[in-house]
């Protein structure tokens, strides 16, 4: 009888977690930082949709290089899978050994920030309001998942809701959380450490370190281990 039969689960190892990146190429650093002196933002912008949607190793490196380049701060290992976006980058901090998935969009604001951890998983498709962001170290970030950063204030009444004014609140994601795929990250939510947010959750409210949460709108649903110490910790402080 075959090990794996049909419809049973099996466990296989992590990747992009295990993973050890190698180092850059000793050239990259050199070519980014010619780029950035050679195109300046703009132009940095502009060259960038020469190469965001190939494949190939030279549509690859480059689009590594322009993000290394045109970023606030970027650490060595980031790969920026094609049709990967961005908006005001120059405000992006971006740890080592980040992942950007396929067609994954980060909105920055000119007067905002994002800061981005190490071994940070980021899915296809994920979009991100960066206008006051923090993604910690080690987070994964499911395909489709999005993090709105802004509301608006809708007053005065009088006044169409597009045309009022953005209240911008921070969104932290601490480390070790997973965001399942296809969630939404409301303005002003902190999702704590080793948390687990269900697929398709939409998250209103803070989320405990070490709890699951789940459902619209996102609920808690269980502790992720009773015998974890960390997760006593947790409950312990709140008693």
């Amino acid at each position: 009888m075959s090990a794996n039969r049909a419809g049973e689960a099996r466990i296989v190892q992590a990747v992009h977690g295990r993973h050890e990146r190698p180092a850059d190429p000793a050239y990259q650093a050199g070519l980014a930082e010619e780029l950035k002196q050679a195109y300046g933002r703009a132009g940095l912008i502009e060259l960038y949709s020469r190469f965001a949607t190939g494949d190939g190793v030279i549509d690859t490196l480059m689009r590594k290089a322009i993000w290394q380049a045109i970023a606030r701060s970027c650490g060595t290992g980031l790969q920026v899978a094609g049709g990967a976006g961005f908006k005001h980058p120059e405000t992006f901090d971006i740890g080592n050994g980040v992942f950007i998935g396929a067609q994954a969009y980060i909105q920055g604001r000119f007067d905002g920030r994002c800061k981005i951890g190490d071994n940070v998983w980021i899915g296809p498709m994920a979009y991100f309001d960066a206008r006051d962001l923090v993604i910690e170290d080690s987070v994964g970030w499911g395909p489709g998942a999005k993090v709105l950063g802004s509301t608006h204030t809708a007053l005065p009444l009088d006044v169409p809701i597009i045309r009022t004014d953005l209240e911008i609140k921070p969104v932290r994601i601490c480390a070790e959380a997973d965001i399942g795929t296809n969630a939404t990250i409301l303005p002003g939510v902190t999702i704590g450490k080793g948390a687990i947010v269900g697929a398709g959750a939409v998250v209103v409210s803070d989320v405990e370190p070490f709890a699951v949460a789940a459902g619209v709108p996102a609920k808690f649903i269980r502790w992720r281990s009773d015998n974890d110490p960390m997760t006593n910790m947790s409950r312990e402080g709140r008693s």
